[in-house]
């Protein structure tokens, strides 16, 4: 016969309420009563019934992670935290791309409302365009990153300030013209907008004239699309003495395209990136970029959007999660 919940408790000397709590992941549990009840599960071949228990409790035990571009490596670091937080807490995890298309957003959202996924972490990239707006019926819900709003909860990055920090970090050595590398054109995104805010906030503090020659325009936050725009840029304006790119996979596009070029790095110009992923760890220099804890990053989304499934009238909670500039080898020659 089919073992059941009770079958699960009574093997693991726990009650099944106890058994419940770990299957849902709403109520915490203690990681040595989570091991006992999930090694009797396997020990029993214990299958939950999904639909039985969405009946019951409502919930499908199912979240969703919907980002703009899955194919970055920082969007897969990220995805990968989420889901390891995730199924420690005992949620299944759906992962959608959205494409930097609000119609996906707002298709999400309806699957959440339709209780098809119990809640969703969401990283819109343009506040005027996002699904979450005044007006609109909301499910339980998280947003990730630097669009800022007053109605969802939120986990984000200081990345004007980071943005600040990596400028005057580059301009430590005495470094006067410092490019940036990601400034949107056609749909200026929040990360785009609060980055170059705090480029331009850093060159005031150093004296510096700002000069719209030093900013260059990348649509497509890629490594091929950063290498292309920094090709083009370069073969009508001299070399800067640093770069800023907006990402580090687009730092990892401009560094092949200056190694093609012959410029030196860091002797010729330094170069910087932002979200250390571990591709840049590798690269040849090592890329000198702003560290945050994506695992936190996870943890605190996990966190606030398991509390709002419980709370949903509760006010508007946001979480910063500090970060680091850590130089290497790509803006510090070697001594």
């Amino acid at each position: 016969m089919r073992a059941t919940v009770k079958d699960v408790a009574r093997r693991a000397g726990v009650s099944p309420k106890t058994v419940s709590n770990v299957m849902n992941g709403v109520v915490p549990v203690s990681a040595p009563t989570r091991f006992k009840v999930e090694q009797a599960m396997q020990e029993l071949d214990y299958v939950p019934n999904l639909s039985a228990r969405g009946l019951r409790n409502g919930r499908s035990g199912v979240i969703g992670l919907a980002l703009p571009d899955l194919a970055t490596p920082f969007s897969a670091e990220l995805a990968h935290h989420v889901v390891e937080v995730a199924h420690e807490q005992g949620w299944s995890v759906q992962i959608e791309e959205t494409g930097l298309d609000p119609q996906r957003e707002q298709d999400l959202m309806t699957r959440a409302r339709s209780n098809l996924i119990d809640g969703l972490i969401l990283n819109p990239v343009v506040l005027q365009e996002s699904a979450v707006k005044v007006g609109v019926s909301l499910p339980p819900v998280v947003l990730l990153g630097e669009v800022t709003q007053h109605i969802a909860d939120r986990v984000f990055v200081d990345s004007m300030a980071a943005a600040r920090d990596m400028t005057l970090a580059l301009a430590k050595p005495g470094r006067r013209r410092i490019a940036v590398l990601g400034i949107n054109a056609a749909r200026p995104s929040s990360t785009a907008i609060h980055r170059a805010a705090g480029y331009e906030s850093a060159l005031e503090a150093l004296g510096i004239a700002p000069d719209d020659d030093l900013l260059i325009r990348c649509e497509k936050w890629t490594s091929e699309s950063a290498a292309a725009a920094l090709d083009s840029w370069l073969d009508s304006h001299p070399v800067p003495e640093a770069l800023f790119c907006f990402t580090d996979s687009m730092a990892l596009g401009a560094l092949n395209v200056l190694w093609k070029r012959g410029i030196r790095v860091p002797d010729d110009i330094a170069v910087a990136g932002f979200d250390d992923v571990a591709d840049g760890r590798f690269a040849v220099p090592p890329l000198t970029t702003v560290s945050f804890d994506r695992r936190l990053v996870a943890s605190e989304a996990l966190r606030l959007l398991t509390d709002r499934m419980t709370d949903r009238d509760s006010s508007q909670r946001v979480v910063q999660v500090g970060y680091s500039i850590v130089e290497r080898g790509s803006s510090t020659p070697r001594g």
